[in-house]
Parts: structure tokens; C-alpha cells; sequence
């Protein structure tokens, strides 16, 4: 197995192991209450999702809605990163169930979040981080 094999496959395993001890303090049944809460908050109640759960199949989204089921998945990578940008996702999503695309209402919904730009910024963070090189460990001499 080649050395970049080798990391593909630890770090598969490592996300594995994040997304089943988050499960463990913040469940699917959490996680769906935290949404319901949100939308209180933020759409008068009116987007209330089906179901709402962690998924371990997202690794180029943050988080899916299909509106037509009320469904809502959070990938499990958001799992350990701050609440604010996990909410922000959360925000995102039940703003789908309203408006199903990104036109201007749908961005007007989420102006409803006071920390929609902060949240965007951690998450463009860690996609750039992702993109960086991964420099071999110093070696002690």
C-alpha cells in the first residue's frame, strides 16, 4: 500500500471513528430538536423537517434537504466543529424546506441567522485547509 493509500485509509477510519463518538453525544434525536428549535427561532416554526439526521456518505457537502420528503442529513464531518457553524447548517437546510433553491429568498431567509457569514467563512477555511499540502513530519536528528 502506498504511503498517500495508507493516509487515504486512516483518515477514512478516523472519520468513521468521529462520526460514531459525536453520534454518541449529539444523536440523530438531538439533532433533530435542535432544528425544530431553530426554526422557532428563526422561521416562526414553519420549516419543520421529517426527520433530521448525521450521515457518513456526505464528503462534498455539508448538508442535503429534500424538501418534497422533509428530509434533512448533516454530514458527519461537521461533528466537533463549533455549534454556530452546525446551526448555520442546520439554518441552511430548513430554509430549503421553504425555498427549495438559492435564489434572492432563499438567501433572505438565512439573513435571519446573525452568524451566516461567520459560519461560511469557518467552513471556506476548512475546505481551503483540505487543499494544502501535507508537509512530512520532521524528523528529530
Amino acid at each position: 500500500m502506498s504511503e498517500a493509500e495508507e493516509q487515504r485509509w486512516v483518515n477514512v477510519m478516523l472519520d468513521k471513528l468521529a462520526a460514531q463518538e459525536s453520534k454518541r453525544l449529539l444523536g440523530d434525536a438531538e439533532l433533530c430538536e435542535r432544528a425544530e428549535r431553530l426554526s422557532d427561532q428563526y422561521f416562526d416554526g414553519r420549516a419543520r423537517p421529517a426527520s433530521v439526521r448525521w450521515v457518513t456518505n456526505q464528503n462534498t457537502r455539508w448538508g442535503s434537504c429534500t424538501p418534497s420528503e422533509g428530509s434533512i442529513r448533516l454530514s458527519h464531518r461537521l461533528q466537533g466543529m463549533p455549534e454556530y457553524v452546525v446551526d448555520y447548517v442546520l439554518v441552511h437546510e430548513l430554509a430549503h424546506l421553504l425555498v427549495p433553491g438559492h435564489g434572492p429568498r432563499f438567501w433572505r431567509l438565512l439573513e435571519a441567522y446573525p452568524r451566516t457569514e461567520r459560519a461560511r467563512g469557518y467552513l471556506e477555511g476548512v475546505v481551503a485547509a483540505g487543499r494544502l499540502p501535507h508537509l512530512p513530519a520532521a524528523r528529530e536528528e
